[in-house]
């Protein structure tokens, strides 16, 4: 669903001018406007203030930002990446600039945030809003919080997650079974996904993959196949992908399923908030809009991920499974180990490299993310009935070694655009294990945040190799990970904070 409307009557205030100056503010539309301008002089705009942007015949709502002299001219504005694309602004456009309309949605934001129940209506009403780009980061924040907490009823999550399928496109494919794979994250370098989709695939289940860039881990999904292969997929070309290779790996980002989850998920990643209905709303409103009839998904428990200890697994997954049944879709939730990360790379092109070594047959592959993959592939053949209970994992693996998995992940690239190499680094720096000992613990959101301060995902190439796992014995000066890094800056700040927070503690030896 596109978050912009077309109209037919023009703005009456005088228009601006135009002009590209290429800012990047992710998903959040921003205009900047000259502080003498016309029409802030007229209309008192200010600073953070939200207007309504016309361009030709579309329109949406944009925060002001206020700049001086030698940036814009009095009778120009400026558009942020996301907000030009939207409007399909060229230079030389005129730009017109009028008070953003008011929400009534926000009336019901409100109510939530004083504890009352919310009806479907006005659930839609706000993922309306929130789609559309009408809402800055503040009433998104509120409303997350307002929610979190066990404060969402089972009938409200239910209708948030029918809510957020409504504001954006749904795919079908008058298939019985349609399969999908999905892990609530937290857990880096667990890149399981394209190799579980090789796999199905090759054993003739229809798998229209479509995943999520990162919002604060070092890569997601689309993250770790875009250095492949292309994933900014159209909605008719990801049809002819899956016709002609039976499954995708796509951004789905692109296709513009459940819009308004992206625009959450945003907000509360940063707000470092947890919300078992968000999160439930989160994955089904995708799955569904996806078309996919059975979703098998991946659970890692461990102290330092997502889902931290049992009660919020079995929690989780009674929340999952009810929403799931009222939405007409089958799930099947597979615990797995959260203690530690899976595979060697953490970042998009270090995971690349590790699921083709898997997929290959790489001597070098890492052990973990085969077996893993291996197993969670068995349980979704079985559960989409491509072969019988308990035959799962032995498929799996004959379709592994056999080639056949290789075979169709060369053709699902082949079908997106093309099949690449991964790149690598330029700047190298081994951390050292401080003494002698065994690995203790692994602390999987300080590796994280390493990764993304040593440039991942935005730099694909950068990130962190891991050498060493739970139960190892080092010797003092042994290196327990190498950082990647395009630079020598994000290199030592990545070396930094783990100086002053080792993700890798080192206890004695038995």
């Amino acid at each position: 669903m596109n978050d912009t409307v077309r109209f037919d009557s023009p703005c009456v205030l005088e228009p601006l001018r135009y002009r590209a100056l290429d800012i990047d503010t992710w998903q959040e539309h921003v205009i900047y406007l000259h502080r003498d301008c016309a029409v802030c002089r007229a209309e008192g705009f200010r600073a953070q203030a939200r207007v309504q942007v016309q361009v030709g015949a579309r329109r949406l709502i944009a925060t002001v930002n206020v700049v001086g002299s030698g940036v814009l001219g009095r009778a120009e504005a400026a558009l942020s990446a996301s907000a030009s694309g939207a409007l399909e602004a060229r230079a030389g456009d005129l730009v017109y600039v009028t008070h953003a309309p008011g929400l009534e949605s926000l009336r019901w934001v409100r109510a939530k945030v004083y504890g009352n129940e919310l009806a479907g209506a006005q659930l839609d009403a706000i993922m309306q809003d929130v789609a559309s780009g009408s809402y800055t980061g503040v009433p998104i924040a509120a409303f997350l919080a307002a929610c979190a907490g066990g404060r969402m009823t089972e009938r409200e999550t239910i209708d948030l997650t029918r809510a957020m399928i409504g504001t954006g496109e749904r795919l079908s494919w008058n298939r019985p079974v349609v399969a999908d794979k999905h892990c609530v994250g937290g857990l880096p370098g667990n890149r399981t996904s394209p190799i579980v989709v090789a796999v199905a695939a090759a054993a003739g289940l229809l798998v229209p993959k479509t995943s999520s860039r990162a919002i604060t881990s070092p890569a997601g999904t689309a993250d770790t196949m875009a250095v492949l292969t292309r994933v900014d997929l159209d909605a008719a070309t990801l049809r002819q992908v899956v016709e002609q290779a039976g499954a995708s790996l796509a951004w789905g980002g692109a296709l513009g399923l459940s819009p308004a989850d992206d625009m959450l998920i945003q907000v509360e990643r940063a707000l470092d908030l947890d919300s078992d209905a968000q999160l439930v709303a989160s994955i089904l409103s995708k799955k569904v809009a996806a078309g996919s009839t059975h979703v098998l998904i991946d659970v890692p428990v461990g102290p330092t991920a997502k889902v931290r200890e049992e009660a919020d697994l079995e929690r989780l997954r009674s929340l999952l499974t009810l929403a799931a049944q009222a939405l007409g879709v089958r799930v099947r939730i597979v615990r797995t180990d959260g203690t530690q990360p899976v595979g060697r790379g953490i970042g998009p092109a270090l995971e690349a490299r590790d699921v083709l070594a898997v997929l290959q047959g790489a001597p070098s592959a890492p052990h973990d993310l085969r077996e893993r993959s291996l197993m969670l592939a068995g349980e979704l053949m079985e559960f989409c009935g491509a072969c019988g209970a308990g035959e799962g994992a032995a498929l799996a693996a004959a379709l592994l070694a056999g080639g056949a998995a290789w075979t169709r992940f060369q053709a699902i690239c082949e079908a997106q655009g093309g099949l690449r190499a991964p790149g690598r680094a330029l700047f190298l720096r081994d951390v050292p294990a401080p003494r002698d000992g065994v690995v203790a613990t692994i602390d999987n959101r300080r590796l994280a945040r390493a990764a993304r301060l040593a440039g991942a995902p935005e730099r694909q190439v950068a990130g962190i190799d891991l050498h060493v796992r739970l139960g190892d014995t080092v010797r003092a000066g042994q290196p327990l990970l190498t950082l990647h890094a395009q630079a020598s800056g994000e290199l030592a700040y990545a070396g930094g904070f783990l100086a002053a927070h080792p993700a890798i503690v080192i206890g004695e030896a038995g």
